[in-house]
């Protein structure tokens, strides 16, 4: 994967998550609390775990590993707060991938699968690329969930994003 497929792949990121995080904020905290069925049960756990890998992966890539006891484990109980700290996780994110130059793609990040405890290790372009996919694989849950409980959340194709070129 290119560092332009990949600063494209980070905008998109940010501009999903600004907008489902909006219109589930729109939602009374009781409906983002309550298990929906999702592989992270309600709205709150699945955006929750999203950031929970962000930050996992993140650590991976920088030799800073986070420790978390589980996939669902609950980082922030405020709902604004969850979302001000996804914000700047994707922030960081898209400045990372900004900053890569063709070289950097191809060193490979050691780390212990958390779900497994086996060693594993990837290439810095397909670890963010697997950053990406993870968070998309998680968004379509929310859009899911969001449209289950009959919230309008746009559209969520990348050609719809704004500065796409």
């Amino acid at each position: 994967m290119s560092t332009g497929g990949l600063c494209l792949q980070a905008r998109y990121n940010q501009w999903m998550d600004e907008r489902l995080y909006a219109v589930t904020a729109s939602l009374p905290e009781a409906v983002r609390r309550r298990d929906l069925g999702a592989f992270f049960k309600p709205l709150h756990g699945t955006f929750n775990h999203i950031l929970l890998a962000d930050r996992l992966w993140i650590g991976r890539m920088t030799d800073h590993p986070c420790h978390f006891d589980s996939l669902d484990q609950e980082l922030y109980r405020d709902f604004e707060q969850l979302r001000t700290q996804q914000r700047e996780t994707d922030a960081d994110l898209l400045h990372r991938v900004r900053a890569l130059t063709a070289h950097d793609s191809l060193p490979a990040s050691d780390y212990i699968s958390l779900m497994t405890g086996q060693l594993k290790s990837l290439q810095l372009g397909t670890l963010l690329t697997h950053v990406f996919h993870h968070q998309t694989h998680y968004r379509g849950q929310i859009t899911t969930l969001l449209s289950q409980l009959g919230a309008d959340f746009g559209e969520t194709g990348l050609i719809w994003m704004a500065d796409v070129n």
